[in-house]
């Protein structure tokens, strides 16, 4: 029976059923390719410069400033950031200045996410601005104004009002200012793919509104808030432009402008490039340690919960098993 069947088939198919294999050449894609060049290019550009101070850096007592490569292989201009007892040290400098940028840089970036994140909820459709499309676009205009404008700006504006200019009371102002706009579009960008059903269902089950911003809205856009941190902690950490005009002199310079005035105040050596290799190191390092804690503390804040008295009520006790839950839902 079962032969008779198959010959029937194979008696009535037909021309069109049969299945036609073609060998299909691979083809390259070209556009991809030429953007993967394109990328390790930019890559090449950008991250060059300071490979070769660092490799520079680590030239012998009679290094210079450029190649060839004089040996022996040393960390003598290292030594001189940190230990104040070898000839051309500079360590005083440096200690102070690295403290005054990491305090700078940490205020700034706390400032700006606190500052960017609250701008950004104004913006949400619940809480939607009159005129927020003229908000946005004043916004992006902070943004695309060049630095340099920014910090002389702020420095006629307190010139003006008769301020003298300080660190902690016009740099960090400026600062925090230049870094909002960027806080707000990585906050932007985080409140578009955010779910506010999930906020309502936390009401409907009976939390109130300080609950439900700590308990559901900020872990889901904690990353935004830590992407303006480090926003606001690079671009302060970094800066040249906007602190060389609203510093006054007399306060321990921050390390960019360390570097920045180093050619006027002192001779050029190997150790400027162990000093601009070493700060870019922290600045990678940091970002480094914290992607570290806040993926420590998620894992175990994604534990799973293990205990049954948040589902049947404290009136339980911490003493049942799986089991006898179970047992309590079967009655």
């Amino acid at each position: 029976m079962t032969e008779t069947m198959a010959a029937a088939a194979e008696a009535g198919a037909r021309p069109q059923d049969a299945v036609v294999r073609r060998q299909v050449k691979n083809r390259r894609d070209w556009f991809k390719l030429g953007l993967g060049v394109y990328f390790a290019l930019f890559l090449f550009f950008l991250y060059i410069p300071m490979i070769l101070m660092a490799i520079l850096s680590f030239q012998g007592s009679t290094g210079q400033l450029t190649f060839p490569f004089r040996g022996p292989f040393s960390l003598d201009w290292w030594q001189t950031l940190f230990d104040s007892s070898v000839f051309n040290t500079i360590s005083e400098d440096v200690s102070a200045s690295g403290r005054q940028s990491l305090w700078l840089a940490l205020t700034a970036g706390a400032l700006v996410a606190v500052f960017g994140f609250l701008l950004s909820m104004a913006f949400r459709r619940r809480w939607r601005l009159k005129g927020d499309v003229i908000a946005f676009y004043i916004l992006m205009l902070a943004l695309m104004t060049p630095a340099f404008l920014v910090g002389l700006g702020n420095q006629l504006l307190w010139r003006y009002m008769g301020e003298t200019p300080s660190l902690w009371y016009t740099a960090l102002g400026a600062n925090v200012i230049w870094g909002i706009p960027f806080s707000f579009l990585v906050m932007l960008a985080v409140w578009n793919r955010y779910d506010r059903h999930i906020e309502e269902a936390a009401r409907d089950l009976g939390a109130n509104a300080t609950t439900t911003f700590r308990e559901v809205t900020l872990p889901l856009v904690w990353t935004g808030v830590f992407g303006s941190f480090l926003f606001g902690f690079t671009l302060a950490w970094n800066d040249f432009d906007r602190t060389i005009l609203l510093q006054n002199g007399y306060q321990a310079q921050p390390l960019p402008i360390l570097i920045g005035t180093w050619p006027s105040s002192r001779p050029i050596l190997p150790n400027l490039y162990a000093l601009g290799a070493g700060t870019t190191a922290v600045t990678l390092f940091l970002i480094f340690v914290v992607l570290i804690a806040v993926t420590v503390s998620l894992r175990f804040r994604g534990a799973p919960v293990r205990r049954v008295e948040e589902e049947f009520g404290e009136e339980i006790g911490g003493s049942l098993d799986v089991a006898q839950a179970v047992e309590l839902t079967k009655k």
